[in-house]
């Protein structure tokens, strides 16, 4: 069985609005990827940066999969989100990124978006800070329905990887 290692952090996040933010990851991998160790989620802390232009998480991904295909190559989802004041969560942005086919370390940086709703929804979120929400996650990684969306442009989060992969010459692929 061919393996994948990916060991790395969440850095941080760049551009966003507001400060005090946090980000809920997972990784999306196909059938015939199966996890050997490690996680494949989780959430960072709240930073309360002193610069208002950069948040630091240094959050971990370390994960170990076996496959014997290529297909569902694994990618990062991301989903940002700000707290206010009153310790209430509000979604700032979607993303996702395909993890590097190639081995060695790669430093990634990741657009998100998120859904800009109707006008009312707009009203709503301005004045209560309820912004729209995707029903289903999948629509973040899948383009079937995302072409439908009316989004707004966000920050960006920036992801270090390193991509360790072992055995996919006995199947006949050259990374």
């Amino acid at each position: 069985m061919a393996e994948l290692h990916v060991v790395g952090e969440i850095l941080g996040a760049s551009g966003f609005p507001s400060p005090k933010l946090s980000c809920k990851w997972s990784l999306i991998a196909g059938e015939g990827w199966k996890v050997i160790e490690g996680v494949t989620s989780g959430q960072t802390h709240v930073d309360l940066p002193t610069d208002d232009r950069y948040t630091i998480w240094s959050h971990p991904i370390d994960i170990h999969y076996g496959t014997k295909t290529l297909v569902g190559w694994p990618k990062l989802q991301l989903q940002v989100y700000h707290q206010d004041e009153y310790g209430r969560n509000e979604l700032y942005g979607y993303g996702f990124i395909h993890l590097p086919t190639t081995p060695g370390t790669h430093e990634l940086e990741c657009p998100t978006w998120r859904p800009l709703g109707s006008t009312s929804d707009q009203l709503w979120s301005y004045f209560l800070g309820a912004t729209p929400q995707l029903k289903k996650l999948d629509h973040i990684h899948s383009p079937m329905d995302r072409y439908r969306l009316n989004t707004i442009s966000m920050g960006k989060v920036h992801v270090e990887v390193t991509v360790i992969v072992r055995n996919f010459d006995a199947y006949g692929v050259a990374l």
